[in-house]
């Protein structure tokens, strides 16, 4: 099964998030701000990269950036989650190289989808 890294800052989202994608058969590994991520992005792989826009040290924006120059990473697919839901913030996560955008609040069911979409793809 997939092996996925949860960057959350907010640990009672990082548990649902959890929880939801393990009963699923998912391998869920966690980090709760962005410097914590990024070493673990380059010490282990994952099949997707599940980011919060908004975290501390480094936010999912900055890390997604420096993901996508990063040697055997950059095609790491990347799906950004944020309580940012203005059209500009969906098109600069975009830009800067997320393959999926999904607002805050979201069901877990409809969390479960998207994964299941993008590591089918």
């Amino acid at each position: 099964m997939a092996n996925i890294l949860l960057a959350e800052d907010e640990a009672v989202l990082r548990m649902l998030i959890t929880d939801s994608l393990e009963d699923e058969g998912y391998m869920l590994d966690a980090a709760c701000d962005g410097e914590e991520a990024l070493g673990k992005i380059e010490s282990n792989d994952y099949d997707l990269l599940i980011l919060d826009y908004m975290m501390p040290k480094l936010t999912g924006l900055e890390l997604v950036k420096k993901i996508r120059v990063m040697p055997g990473k950059s095609g790491l697919k990347i799906l950004m989650l944020s309580a940012k839901s203005q059209q500009s913030d969906r098109s600069n996560v975009l830009s800067a190289g997320a393959d999926e955008f999904m607002s805050k609040p979201f069901s877990p069911l409809e969390l479960v989808r998207k994964v299941g979409e993008m590591l089918d793809a």
